[in-house]
């Protein structure tokens, strides 16, 4: 008589499924945000719209000039998405989310979690045990509204390093080397950019995590729509436009507060101008802090890319690819310091 026993599974091989299913929901959802049909669909919805009550204007060329177009074209206009730049774009992200599992697995695994007992640690330490508190809803918009910041202060943080520091600037000018504006071009990153994104976001959102659930004990979450955070939804209804040909401003006193879809294209531009402004992701407060704030005028001529003398060097996904590591062998052979001095001093920084 044979008897069936249970399967027993042991620590690795249970470390091991939990890992390869983890693996498989980020691989399954690798597509962006702003790419999910429901955003694609409130993007194109607000474009049409723009299109009637601008009458058509306030669509960009891929000179970065604005012009009057009829619809299809003030949509998807040609010269944009059949530009060497748009086709780059596509490379850059497939190849991008090819790689994203394995440093989102290793760094959303460990910054996160680190951070999140690290800040629930310190705050233990000096104040002892958890208030406790109650939640409500006005508890969870706050929790979402200080995970927003904190997160746009780590990212401008981020992105004030990788404007200013020369190292940095060669793995994020392929992003910058874009000549035209397309909802790719959001991803359009080098693939050792990923992982300093990932950290930056991964220790923003723990360390707010960590203070709430320090107060509540665990027991809150942010206010959400739609899985993302209540403002974080409402303030990216626009966010798509950043990297789109269409300009999409707010009145003055709004951008003297939140980015608008106009100023990063600002950010975009080669213009002198133009260089190391709106560096911060969602608000103008960090940006206008620290001396960094440019609200650009009514149809402001915007010029994307590098500037002409480094442009012809990233033009291909392959110069792309191999370009910071060029740029690191200039600067160790002509024996500048990686990490000194400002990124760059030309034509090519944007």
């Amino acid at each position: 008589m044979v008897v069936s026993t249970p399967d027993i599974v042991g620590p690795f091989t249970d470390i091991v499924q939990q890992t390869s299913i983890f693996i498989w929901d980020i691989t399954a959802n690798n597509v962006p945000r702003d790419l999910h049909w429901d955003r694609l669909l409130i993007t194109f919805f607000l474009a049409i719209c723009l299109f009637v009550f601008y009458r058509g204007n306030g669509s960009k060329n891929g000179k970065g000039e604005v012009r009057k177009t009829g619809f299809l074209e003030y949509l998807l206009p040609k010269d944009i998405y059949t530009h060497v730049s748009a086709r780059v774009d596509i490379w850059l992200w497939i190849l991008e989310r090819a790689l994203r599992p394995f440093w989102v697995v290793s760094l959303f695994a460990t910054v996160g979690p680190v951070t999140e007992k690290k800040v629930i640690a310190t705050l233990q330490w000096f104040f002892g045990a958890t208030p406790g508190i109650d939640p409500n809803y006005a508890w969870m918009l706050l929790f979402a509204l200080v995970s927003l910041l904190c997160y746009d202060f780590v990212f401008y943080a981020i992105h004030y390093a990788m404007h200013k520091i020369p190292a940095l600037w060669a793995i994020h000018k392929v992003h910058h080397s874009a000549e035209v504006l397309t909802p790719l071009t959001r991803s359009r990153e080098h693939f050792l950019a990923g992982p300093i994104w990932a950290a930056g976001s991964a220790f923003s959102f723990a360390f707010a995590a960590g203070i709430f659930a320090y107060l509540f004990d665990g027991g809150i979450t942010q206010a959400t729509i739609l899985g993302a955070g209540v403002f974080s939804f409402i303030l990216g209804l626009t966010g798509a436009f950043r990297h789109y040909h269409i300009q999409v401003r707010y009145p003055r006193w709004v951008e003297k507060w939140i980015q608008s879809p106009a100023m990063h294209h600002t950010h975009h531009s080669y213009l002198k101008k133009h260089w190391d402004t709106n560096l911060a992701a969602v608000t103008s407060i960090y940006d206008r802090m620290f001396g960094t704030l440019y609200i650009p005028e009514k149809d402001e001529f915007t010029p994307w890319g590098i500037g002409p003398e480094t442009q012809r060097e990233y033009r291909s996904f392959m110069q792309n690819t191999i370009g910071p590591f060029r740029d690191w062998y200039k600067m160790l052979a002509n024996g500048d310091s990686p990490q000194a001095g400002a990124a760059v001093s030309s034509e090519e920084s944007a």
